[in-house]
């Protein structure tokens, strides 16, 4: 007869299957959530815009960046995964800043994972809205994903398209 199962063993069979699942999901991140497209707003002309390395309505460059790869705005020097070594030093603001992509504009930390993979793995390298043919650098707005034909919309579009873009399946007026 095969042994009975303790809890601790349960316990991390279960642990395992759900971080299976976690690292699975990790590649179906909306298009919203991810830091390079995450929403931001300027120290100087208080515009909301798509998260940036200068803004997109006065120039002015940001003061509290935000990494487009990991979302982090301070390196704290746990992980040594930092290609500049600050011993002791939080770095935030520029003094975190290692590169700026160049498909989606913005800030990219001075982590070693983050420069070497975020330029290959950007969600907005070839983002271009369907509607108006504008890119990520010819407007301020956020990149969006149309839920039906899952094409990139901007800001101003995405509500537009997606209404027409939907299909009724039946009399009940249900999507």
């Amino acid at each position: 007869m095969p042994k009975k199962k303790t809890g601790a063993r349960k316990k991390a069979e279960n642990r395992r299957e759900r971080e299976k699942q976690i690292r699975a999901s990790r590649a179906n991140i909306d298009l919203a959530k991810h830091p390079c497209n995450a929403s931001m707003e300027c120290d100087k002309c208080q515009r909301r815009q798509k998260n940036r390395a200068f803004c997109y309505f006065c120039n002015s460059v940001q003061k509290l960046p935000i990494c487009a790869q990991c979302g982090k705005t301070k390196c704290m020097m746990k992980s040594s995964d930092c290609v500049i070594k600050h011993a002791g030093v939080y770095s935030t603001g520029l003094a975190m800043v290692g590169a700026i992509c160049d498909f989606c504009e913005a800030w990219v930390c001075h982590g070693r994972k983050c420069l070497s993979t975020h330029a290959c793995t950007c969600p907005l390298a070839d983002a271009e809205c369907i509607e108006c043919e504008r890119s990520v650098w010819d407007h301020g707005g956020r990149i969006f994903a149309c839920s039906f034909c899952h094409d990139f919309l901007c800001e101003d579009d995405q509500f537009e398209h997606q209404a027409s873009c939907q299909v009724l399946e039946a009399e009940t007026f249900k999507c």
